[in-house]
């Protein structure tokens, strides 16, 4: 009885409740009660098609497929592989302005001992040559660096036609080729330059001079910073790199002969730079697709390379997030995919192949025409180059830079310098593979997940706007603070568009 009052109780008053008109506030309450609930549901089915759309696999968020598409890319047609992308009529423009003051006579020195591979070099002397500019110095042909993983042994002269780098930046920059004997026994200021500094930074360093006449250089790599430059400083690099750094007359005449041999071979090549040598896969730790015994061979080297600081690397993590070089197999998948036929000429612009012929049939069983500099040279022209491997990595950059189609298989020194020269002479070109998006791909198509009359359409769909096709230099990666955002930039030498590259009249001479 008790009970059953209580639920009589109850009733009542919520029927009484619910017969009364409600007042305008509990309308307005019930309204917006109903509306926020509205809000909560919509947000929470649109998170989870969004987690759903997350899971999915790279390409596929890229993507859809239809008959017309996957037809269309199986008659790809000669112009879509090797027509460079179209340029809006932009060109090279690397005169001074009318701001720009020439180079004066100084009684200042600097020294440099440049550092790294042969492209590490190039653009690092191009910095001095602007560093030296801003402290108003007398720039000391560079000594290079011989202690690199090669251990070269050449010098500026050996590599480099020297007179015509001296006469050639002379309204720039003082050049000569050694310190004034009377200077070689007094102290000098021995400064690291940080990396990426600006103008500024090397103002401040004026005051040097007042208590040296020398200052020394220990680094020259990337000791100016990417962006935020003043024009004519932008453009004295590029006339430094592009223009002042000409190769050897001997680099010159023989990478010119070997480009003439190839075009006789087939017409058109590609020139692919194959960085599947042993010191870039330790140093990264890449080891997808080598046996066990190359794989701790990689790991010792690692080890035992005592300015390497990282040891411990997962190579599975790195391959996954697009930090491993493509491996030979995986170049031929690329290349096949977007249409190149078996027949296609290739020429392989690297050092020796880490596994020699054991990896790089993975490659030519899809593209058996592909060439060496040792295929094209006869033995007495490659004589000379011997033991001098920054010499021969000359001779691969001409042939790269002359290529039709441009394709690094890593994102190194030597690829962001090939592809910065292409753009800054015409955008010719050159195919930067989305390392991260590939891997995925052909992991999928492995492991069974991917029908492979689709893959050439994915491949295509993903290098759409990797191709040098003219755009602005990228800026630093957001969230990242601190000097590290530097790092993240896209480097001035690999896009040197706007400053060297322009849309106005033509300025390059």
């Amino acid at each position: 009885m008790v009970n059953r009052g209580t639920y009589h109780s109850r009733t009542s008053i919520t029927a009484r409740f619910f017969s009364r008109k409600p007042s305008p506030f509990a309308s307005t309450l019930q309204i917006f009660c109903i509306f926020a609930f509205s809000i909560v549901l919509f947000l929470f089915y649109t998170r989870n098609s969004l987690e759903d759309e997350q899971k999915q696999p790279y390409f596929f968020k890229q993507s859809q497929f239809n008959e017309a598409d996957l037809l269309s890319d199986m008659q790809t047609s000669d112009g879509k592989l090797w027509d460079a992308p179209f340029s809006y009529g932009v060109h090279p423009c690397i005169k001074p302005t009318a701001k720009f003051k020439a180079a004066m006579g100084s009684d200042h020195y600097m020294t440099v001992r440049s550092n790294g591979g042969l492209n590490q070099m190039r653009t690092g002397i191009s910095d001095m040559v602007a560093v030296a500019h801003i402290l108003n110095a007398t720039l000391v042909i560079p000594q290079l660096d011989k202690r690199s993983f090669w251990h070269d042994s050449s010098t500026f002269s050996d590599i480099f036609d020297e007179l015509y780098f001296i006469e050639t930046l002379r309204g720039d920059v003082q050049i000569v080729k050694e310190l004034p004997r009377e200077l070689e026994a007094l102290p000098r200021a021995r400064k690291h330059f940080s990396s990426w500094s600006g103008v500024s930074y090397y103002e401040e360093l004026t005051q040097l001079w007042k208590d040296y006449q020398v200052i020394h250089v220990a680094k020259s790599d990337s000791r100016l910073a990417n962006n935020d430059l003043p024009l004519d400083i932008q453009r004295l690099r590029c006339r430094a790199l592009y223009h002042a750094l000409r190769f050897a007359p001997s680099i010159e005449s023989l990478g010119k002969k070997l480009v003439e041999r190839l075009r006789s071979r087939g017409g058109r090549y590609i020139a692919l730079h194959l960085r599947y040598e042993k010191d870039m896969l330790s140093y990264t730790g890449c080891t997808y697709g080598l046996s066990d015994t190359e794989s701790e061979e990689l790991r010792i080297m690692r080890e035992n390379t005592k300015h390497w600081k990282v040891k411990k690397i997962n190579s599975t993590e790195q391959r996954a997030g697009g930090l491993c070089p493509l491996t030979p197999k995986e170049v031929g998948i690329f290349l096949r995919a977007l249409g190149y036929p078996p027949s296609t000429l290739i020429y392989i612009a690297a050092g020796e192949i880490y596994g020699g012929n054991t990896h790089l049939m993975e490659l030519t069983s899809r593209f058996p025409n592909v060439v060496f500099k040792e295929a094209l040279a006869t033995q007495e022209e490659l004589r000379a180059f011997a033991n001098h491997a920054s010499q021969t990595a000359a001779l691969d950059y001409i042939i790269s830079i002359e290529s039709d189609v441009f394709v690094p298989s890593y994102s190194g020194n030597m690829a962001r310098a090939v592809e910065g020269h292409r753009r800054f002479l015409g955008h010719h070109k050159t195919i930067s593979p989305d390392r991260k998006g590939l891997v995925e791909v052909f992991d999928m198509l492995e492991n069974g997940q991917l029908e492979e009359s689709m893959l050439s359409h994915l491949v295509w769909q993903m290098h759409e706007d990797r191709q040098g096709a003219p755009r602005e230099r990228r800026g630093p990666i957001q969230g990242i603070k601190g000097r590290g955002r530097f790092r993240t930039e896209e480097a001035f030498y690999e896009n040197p568009y706007p400053e060297c590259i322009c849309t106005s009249k033509r300025h390059f001479e």
